[in-house]
């Protein structure tokens, strides 16, 4: 678990110093960062949905993760949390909240880009099993990702350190059980659900759309779930 509390540590800690730095950026260059950051998460994006192998299990994950996640309204919980959370840090004063939505979004996109991605996955199993320098090597990406994101998204970005946690935890924790079932193919498919996920949420940042990811967050799970039923 070394590997998986340092990764943790390093998104708590770089977007601590995201929040600290943003307080003298002007709103303009505030605004001209969340585009840039819109423009890499597309290319991110892109690039992560080219490692799918089998197109059909991505669109079956996507319907069926999607449909999921509305029933069980995934996207409103986070909305209700960010909401608590904004309250519950400002205490209640008007005009001191960053707007609803802003923790989910910084939230959700946070989680998606430090979890999703063959790096993530095995450098967790290969946590579980011993050797943590391809976590390390993943926490000073994710430091200096979360410095950047902190900066244009907030404290959402902070909280997703949670969602890092037990993610990746969870993962480490059941290496020997997971490893054996988690193939390149599963992984491969499950990379190409999340970053969809990703490329959509370029598409968010950048006010093109305004999809409800978080419901859409199941279809990471399923898709090698689809793999190792070996239906399609």
């Amino acid at each position: 678990m070394l590997g998986v509390l340092v990764n943790t540590l390093a998104v708590i800690v770089g977007s601590g110093l995201g929040l600290v730095f943003r307080r003298g950026i002007p709103e303009k260059i505030t605004r001209a960062v969340m585009s840039a950051i819109g423009l890499c998460t597309l290319y991110l994006g892109f690039s992560g949905a080219l490692a799918g192998r089998n197109a059909l299990i991505t669109i079956i994950a996507l319907v069926l993760g999607t449909a999921l996640g509305t029933v069980l309204d995934i996207d409103g919980a986070i909305n209700r949390l960010g909401k608590w959370a904004e309250r519950a840090i400002n205490r209640g004063k008007p005009g001191q909240l960053e707007g609803s939505g802003s923790i989910g979004e910084g939230f959700v996109t946070a989680s998606l880009l430090f979890c999703v991605g063959a790096m993530t996955v095995v450098g967790s199993l290969n946590a579980g099993m011993g050797d943590h320098s391809m976590l390390f090597a993943k926490s000073v990406l994710d430091l200096i990702a979360a410095a950047m994101l902190s900066v244009s998204l907030g404290l959402g970005v902070m909280l997703s350190a949670a969602f890092v946690l037990v993610f990746q935890g969870a993962i480490a924790l059941f290496a020997g059980v997971l490893k054996p079932l988690l193939s390149d193919a599963a992984i491969a498919e499950m990379t190409c659900a999340g970053s969809l996920l990703i490329l959509a949420l370029g598409l968010n940042l950048l006010g093109i759309t305004k999809l409800k990811i978080a419901d859409m967050m199941p279809a990471i799970v399923l898709a090698p779930v689809l793999v190792l039923l070996g239906i399609f």
